[in-house]
């Protein structure tokens, strides 16, 4: 089942300019798509025209067989979560408060939680493994553990898709691996459709059933990591020379730096066809 339908979307900033062009595309329920490209690409305005906070000026955005065009905001917050790049704030909250503000878009600012928001927030904190954390404030936590927080708000909203944006911008490497183990949990466990932008080739194609490489505004390619996640196409799309080798059936990229060897020595000195 097709969860959201892109129909050739155009859309920009107030500038005028146009950054997105005629992109198609599709999530069906249970992926697990990682969405990469150069910086200026369109990745994240892309994530902004689905969720309605850019306007699109042409085609069609179509969430959970709905026009996003005929749904309100709540409505909208209802079926789709975002997790931004930085999305933690400057206030002291504590990390149950932060969390039971995923419930907004179902209860509003001003109405009292109710024992149904009550339990969606306790799940949603489990699931993130954020409940020892319940009484600290947000501001006082590393930051895999914000973001794992953060990722808890999204998740107390109960949605069916999740639209993440560079979730693991700025953490050490074991706290994007964390990050991205939990996403993958939250996929495969809960069958929780997700949409991630990242820059991280690698991180792509090992938690991703599906990868898609924008260029200039465009979608450039997109299938299984195994299919998009060449040479040929990550050098076209990134204007680098890489090498891309196999781990167990999963492609791993390489830059080839110019104070280096050239591809045609690297591939020769790993022994990779």
């Amino acid at each position: 089942m097709v969860i959201l339908n892109l129909k050739s979307i155009e859309s920009g900033y107030r500038t005028g300019k146009t950054v997105l062009h005629g992109v198609d595309l599709q999530l069906e329920c249970g992926d697990f798509v990682g969405l990469l490209g150069p910086n200026g690409c369109g990745k994240s305005t892309l994530i902004r025209t689905i969720t309605g906070i850019i306007p699109l000026t042409s085609g069609q955005v179509v969430l959970d067989g709905k026009i996003l065009q005929s749904l309100t905001r709540r409505e909208v917050a209802s079926l789709a979560a975002v997790v931004p790049q930085d999305g933690s704030g400057r206030f002291a909250f504590s990390v149950r408060e932060v969390v039971m503000m995923g419930r907004h878009a179902h209860y509003g600012r001003f109405r009292r939680p109710t024992h149904e928001d009550e339990a969606a927030v306790a799940v949603a904190m489990e699931q993130t493994q954020t409940v020892h954390l319940a009484d600290r404030s947000i501001v006082e936590l590393s930051g895999g553990e914000r973001q794992r927080v953060i990722i808890a708000r999204a998740l107390a909203q109960t949605p069916r898709v999740m639209f993440l944006d560079e979730p693991t911008n700025h953490l050490d490497i074991n706290h994007q691996v964390e990050v991205f183990d939990l996403l993958h949990r939250l996929n495969i466990q809960e069958g929780l459709t997700l949409l991630c932008v990242t820059h991280d080739l690698n991180f792509a194609s090992e938690y991703c059933s599906k990868v898609v490489l924008m260029k200039e505004g465009r979608i450039f390619a997109q299938g299984r990591p195994t299919e998009v996640v060449t040479r040929e196409i990550v050098s076209q799309v990134f204007g680098i020379h890489v090498h891309v080798s196999s781990v167990d059936g999963t492609p791993r990229v390489t830059p080839v730096y110019k104070k280096g060897c050239g591809v045609e020595a690297l591939e020769e000195r790993t022994g990779a066809v």
